[in-house]
């Protein structure tokens, strides 16, 4: 049985709130597999328009196997190119971010301008035609200050998640915002682990001090079921949007993306271990209600967010290997913030820093437990791991979906 015929069966035969199989999180073919079903088809969070505010200014990131640039042209447009130079190869930009007027690759000094177009190519052939070789484009989408790309030849649509996410965030202008801060952790677990553990506070009290000062562990607040049935959450709804912030619980139907502001808990404002804000300027002036709480946006399978009212924290997953992946955390603040004055990067900074390293250790060991022999697959607590369940069973429903499209059945493996 090859191993896409392997992953159909275990989707198919998975039982229903428990937690997969243990090839799904360490088998290198899985990985692969996951990398072609996922992360080569679904769009994916790769950083802010801010941090590409001028024009020439890119960064780069590296998906799977793909280097990708992000970048701000000469008309202002944000745009992707694969980081391939249409030469032998090269990799154009080796910078994780910069500034430039044109694109050089260091190989050969082939030249592209900000739109991709090649402009220069020494000691070329005389019928060699420019026009054929410009830096192949990655589908680029940017809203309310997030840019997201997709691999696919034929993305699917963004407009849903741009409906839905634009009118949560747009007021808290993250587009004029800047980060404050960027820290990448390599966490040795598989990136449905990171998101596991993302998607549950059951483990916050035993193991994140910092962060439980001020967010709350209630099922309710941190679940996906809705949140209805809690007074004090729809109250913060009621009070928030009566106000014009949008703020009640939203799920797309496909379970791929959610919207929904929360409370911190007492008086709390942010996440600093006093509660109060880390940052004297506020991130928008068009956001001044008091106690807003944390919106929270996930879209899988790359990014998870909290935006306060003094500063957000955006996460971006990337994944490695089949025991490795990439967790980016910023911290955006007011553009016209300073630091040492307006904020201070430690107490910024603590909370999530601390967090952060509590949650690698944590995704960390329950890797090295799944790669035991012994390991079998455990059930999740209904009350405390809906999210999980929602994470997990939005995972089986798109790979058995996209193993079986174009009418190849695998019955027989069923």
């Amino acid at each position: 049985m090859d191993v896409r015929n392997d992953m159909l069966k275990r989707v198919k035969n998975r039982r229903e709130g428990y937690s997969l199989d243990q090839a799904f999180y360490t088998d290198p073919e899985y990985f692969r597999l996951d990398l072609d079903l996922i992360w080569y088809r679904d769009w994916l969070f790769v950083g802010h328009d801010c941090e590409v505010a001028r024009a020439g200014s890119f960064f780069t990131v590296q998906v799977g196997d793909y280097p990708v640039v992000i970048l701000r042209d000469s008309d202002g447009q944000i745009r992707a190119f694969h980081n391939s130079c249409r030469h032998r190869g090269s990799r154009v930009c080796t910078e994780h971010r910069g500034s430039s007027a044109r694109l050089v690759c260091p190989y050969h000094q082939w030249t592209y301008d900000l739109d991709g177009s090649l402009l220069y190519a020494r000691q070329m052939a005389e019928d060699f035609d420019k026009s054929q070789f410009s830096l192949k484009p990655v589908a680029c989408e940017s809203v309310a200050g997030y840019i997201f790309i997709c691999l696919a030849e034929k993305p699917a649509e963004f407009a849903p998640f741009a409906q839905l996410m634009q009118p949560y965030f747009a007021p808290h202008r993250l587009t004029e915002a800047k980060v404050a801060f960027e820290s990448t952790i390599i966490e040795k677990g598989n990136w449905k682990l990171v998101w596991e553990n993302n998607r549950e506070c059951y483990h916050c009290a035993g193991n994140h001090p910092e962060l439980c000062k001020t967010y709350p562990e209630a099922p309710t607040v941190t679940g996906v079921a809705g949140g209805d049935e809690d007074p004090d959450l729809t109250e913060h709804w009621t009070r928030l949007e009566a106000g014009g912030l949008p703020s009640r619980f939203r799920m797309h139907e496909s379970g791929q993306f959610r919207a929904c502001r929360t409370p911190l808990i007492g008086d709390a404002v942010s996440y600093t271990i006093s509660g109060r804000p880390a940052v004297q300027e506020r991130l928008s002036a068009e956001v001044s209600q008091e106690r807003i709480g944390a919106l929270l946006l996930f879209h899988y399978p790359t990014t998870w967010n909290h935006v306060l009212g003094d500063h957000a924290v955006t996460f971006r997953v990337l994944p490695i290997s089949a025991t490795e992946t990439a967790v980016t955390t910023k911290w955006l603040v007011n553009k016209d913030a300073v630091e040492g004055v307006d904020y201070d990067l430690d107490t910024l900074t603590h909370v999530w820093m601390q967090t952060n390293d509590q949650d690698r250790r944590i995704v960390e060991e329950n890797a090295f437990g799944i790669k035991s022999p012994a390991y079998e697959p455990g059930p999740y607590s209904e009350l405390h791991e809906g999210g999980v369940m929602q994470f997990v069973d939005w995972y089986c429903r798109s790979v058995e979906t996209r193993l079986t499209e174009g009418g190849k059945s695998l019955r027989s493996v069923a």
